[in-house]
């Protein structure tokens, strides 16, 4: 593609893009975009938002597409963001989306979904259906068992669903039968107790699956694919076995229902291996798509879960593992990522984080999805995509600050046309964010940076290192526009939102306290015993401890919240790192704050009886609040120069916030 960096093979993925034969069609290559709730329905229906995001993975290159999960039934509702079930009202929607991506050579895919017990009566509006009344998972609502009337009403449901999609021009659907929904409830013995034909035995257990595959081939015709999706879950002792998992696929094979199957991770009893972060290892299905593989005769296998490149992607293919890898945050991140790969220019992909902030961590808060590195995500139907047009009139662009915000202003005015100049204080790129790259097994935040190195410098940007600018010497340079993306300091004062009333910790001046930045930056030099006070309950504090306990420092974090890493719990990434943790035998004081540090110990107050204690320590690290360092903003408008303002230095946040804002700034410029 014109512009990108051409610094790798482009027939480093052989394996990748081998066209492969699903039923009546032939994918272009091995990359499936798979199925995700995106949470972008209005009023049920799909829009322009949606388009929008899935037409810029079409067009960077998926070889197939598998638009988001439709409930097949009123008790299948999961989430407001869920589209209309059972409702015809959704075709036009869907069919604007089909042709939009087919056009770009794409196959189209709908998932159906019924979540069985786990639904959520506050959105269904209606009762839990189960094949044996079992617990939810998804909240403490019980579930119905099912009539055989019931069983009936949703097998014809869901062949609806499938009629309405191949209506809508998707190429076929893929049933839903992974996490413990409600197929794999009947396939299971602990969540199906019948005694009647739908249960006891393994061929009554599966004949709630076949009997709805049968009947949708019947009503789609040949010319329609047939998909099915299943989970490993290995540790918890409930689930499937991949052996019994791998014999229920083989059979549904033998019996010519399926084209393919799906292989994820995790289940409704673990919810933390669906979204895999960076806690887990990669390629987490690999071990049951081999079986699968091994067991089928005509169904294709597709592995997701932990594979966010191209390389991981050629590695699986190759070793046979599987027939076709879903990358699914990995082009969420990136939407041409298929397409860099192809055309050899891997070095330009922008790497996900497997961060799950602001994919997962949106939709969890019911709102659609984003991403931290790639804020055109659901913003695509209005910024046209992950793309720059060209400026019609080019300026002189002075950025000050080489944290992401600034990168990210760089970035985009150099991708416009722009003549930019990026003065960074410090010897590197990166700023408070470099540092968090630096906490345990968050290498991807660091291959980010490089990422913007080399963008900045195929761009032409001016990036002048050790350049600490005053108001004078900018009025001085003659420039167009000036954008200050100077971040945030730690506050340095102790001040914390639970005891507001003490606007500085006494003690906070003595030796040995500490923020979370000189740790990571190696400023700090504490002795044995820490305690971290983590205010928010994120990264920032929780992350330092266990960079701290990994280097032998016995840690006792000290949280307001309920639990430590509370933030965490939006982007399912708080449970995997209390057990690290745990395991590293740090201590957790909770709903507790700190009121004085007296240089042997940490003074503490718990919130709920008020009582007071001592924690002995030989340092103290303050993850509070930061302030915005825009001091030099103050001074330019003195001298009448107008600055934008972007990041932490407009108002401290997250690094979503700031690449966010350095997008739209340098849209705006």
């Amino acid at each position: 593609m014109p512009g990108w960096t051409n610094w790798s093979d482009p027939m480093a993925y052989p394996h990748v893009f081998k066209p492969l034969t699903l039923r009546h069609k032939t994918l272009k290559n091995r990359i499936v975009f798979g199925a995700h709730t995106t949470n972008m329905a209005d009023l049920g229906l799909p829009g322009e938002r949606h388009k929008g995001y899935y037409l810029e993975r079409a067009r960077g290159g998926a070889g197939m597409i598998v638009v988001e999960p439709v409930p097949v039934h009123r008790a299948a509702v999961l989430i407001r963001g869920n589209f209309l079930p059972d409702d015809d009202a959704v075709i036009p929607g869907f069919r604007d989306i089909t042709d939009a991506c087919k056009a770009q050579g794409t196959v189209m895919i709908q998932q159906l979904y019924h979540v069985g017990a786990h639904g959520d009566w506050d959105n269904s509006w209606h009762a839990n259906w189960s094949p044996s009344g079992g617990p939810s998972y998804h909240d403490n609502d019980g579930s119905h068992a099912m009539s055989a009337a019931e069983i009936e009403e949703t097998i014809a449901s869901t062949v609806r669903a499938a009629v309405r999609a191949k209506a809508a021009g998707f190429d076929g659907v893929e049933t839903w039968a992974t996490y413990h929904a409600l197929l794999d409830q009947f396939w299971n013995p602990w969540s199906n107790t019948r005694d009647d034909e739908w249960g006891g035995s393994l061929e009554n257990r599966m004949r709630f699956s076949m009997e709805t595959m049968r009947r949708i081939r019947a009503a789609c015709g040949e010319d329609f694919i047939i998909g099915l999706a299943v989970n490993d879950e290995p540790d918890v002792e409930i689930a499937l076995t991949r052996e019994e998992t791998t014999e229920i696929v083989g059979l549904h094979d033998d019996a010519g229902l399926i084209d393919y199957v799906t292989v994820g991770a995790g289940s409704y009893q673990d919810f933390y291996k669906i979204i895999p972060s960076f806690q887990y290892g990669e390629k987490l299905t690999a071990d049951l798509a081999s079986m699968i593989k091994a067991r089928v005769s005509t169904a294709k296998v597709i592995s997701e879960a932990g594979i966010r490149t191209p390389e991981n992607a050629n590695t699986l293919l190759g070793e046979g593992v599987a027939d076709l890898v879903s990358i699914v945050r990995g082009q969420i991140a990136d939407p041409w990522l298929v397409s860099k790969a192809e055309s050899g220019h891997e070095d330009d992909i922008r790497g996900c984080l497997s961060c799950n902030q602001q994919c997962w961590g949106r939709r969890g808060r019911d709102y659609y999805i984003s991403c931290l590195i790639n804020p055109s995500v659901g913003h695509e139907f209005q910024w046209g995509g992950d793309k720059f047009s060209a400026t019609l009139e080019p300026k002189r662009v002075l950025v000050v600050g080489g944290g992401v915000a600034g990168c990210e202003v760089a970035r985009v005015a150099a991708e416009r046309g722009h003549s930019v100049v990026l003065a960074e204080a410090s010897d590197r790129l990166g700023g408070q964010f470099r540092l968090a790259g630096l906490q345990p097994r968050r290498g991807q935040i660091t291959e980010l940076v490089e990422w913007y190195e080399r963008q900045l410098q195929r761009l032409g940007v001016d990036v002048r290192f050790g350049t600490y600018l005053e108001a004078d010497e900018i009025a001085a340079m003659q420039v167009d526009e000036v954008v200050l993306a100077t971040g945030s300091l730690p506050m340095a004062t102790g001040f914390q939102k639970a005891l507001a009333h003490v606007e500085e910790m006494p003690g906070v001046n003595l030796p040995g306290v500490a923020a979370p930045e000189d740790v990571m930056g190696r400023a700090a030099r504490l002795g044995k015993r820490v305690v971290v006070l983590d205010e928010a309950g994120n990264w920032r504090g929780c992350g330092t401890a266990w960079r701290l306990a990994e280097d032998g420092h016995e840690v006792t974090i000290v949280t307001p919240a309920g639990m430590v890493g509370s933030e965490l719990f939006r982007s399912s990434t708080d449970l995997p790192l209390r057990r690290t943790l745990a395991g590293l035998g740090v201590q957790f004081v909770t709903e507790h704050s700190v009121t004085g540090w007296t240089g042997q110990a940490a003074e503490v107050v718990g919130l709920l009886t008020g009582e007071s204690r001592e924690i002995a320590a030989d340092g103290l690290v303050l993850a509070t609040g930061n302030r915005a360092d825009n001091g030099l903003w103050d001074r330019l408008r003195a001298l009448g120069i107008e600055a934008r303002l972007v990041g932490d230095a407009h108002a401290p946040r997250n690094a979503a916030a700031a690449i966010y804002e350095g997008r739209v700034t340098g849209l705006e410029l």
